[in-house]
């Protein structure tokens, strides 16, 4: 390992042939304070809970961090997050998921992002964005973007106060219907 001094009096180690790597790139070297592009995953409501068998990421401590490692399987706490669930698990059909990868490109637009790519599936959407921003006001932006893309074509309402979603008549013609909790 190289060690070199920062600017911040840090003594920071880079593994062999790092900085002779930063150095071929000269001036542009891209020093800045957020990388060139994040990718954003949102998922569907219910469709990933904590305690999944394929892992997941707490955001508590030292599990939420770039490369470290991912929290195991637990059955018991899989089955807890499934019962606290409020609604059944949502998924997107073919219109839900034109209408949310409208709605990414509108955060894009609105906030000044660029995005190089954008794909949604049944239970989550990908992006590829550059922003000089931190991604969790990113995700957040394409959450409620897409929520309020979902509440424009009638795809869902909800009652306040009685417990009921109400699936009215959409602008696909599909019928109406409503479901008591």
């Amino acid at each position: 390992m190289q060690q070199v001094e920062s600017p911040r009096s840090l003594t920071v180690a880079f593994p062999p042939d790092t900085l002779n790597t930063m150095a071929e790139f000269g001036e542009h070297w891209d020093d800045s304070e957020f990388p060139i592009a994040y990718l954003i995953t949102i998922r569907t409501y219910g469709t990933w809970l904590h305690g999944d068998e394929r892992s997941w990421v707490d955001t508590h401590g030292r599990y939420n961090v770039f490369g470290a490692v991912k929290r195991q399987h637990d059955l018991g706490l899989s089955r807890q997050m499934a019962e606290n669930m409020k609604d059944p698990q949502f998924t997107f059909d073919k219109y839900q998921r034109l209408s949310v990868e409208k709605a990414l490109k509108e955060v894009c637009v609105n906030r000044n992002y660029e995005i190089f790519a954008v794909n949604v599936r049944s239970n989550h959407a990908h992006a590829v964005v550059s922003a000089q921003s931190k991604p969790e006001p990113i995700a957040n932006a394409f959450k409620s973007y897409a929520t309020r893309a979902l509440r424009r074509i009638c795809l869902w309402t909800r009652t306040p106060g009685s417990g009921r979603v109400d699936v009215v008549d959409d602008i696909y013609g599909n019928n109406s219907m409503s479901r008591q909790r």
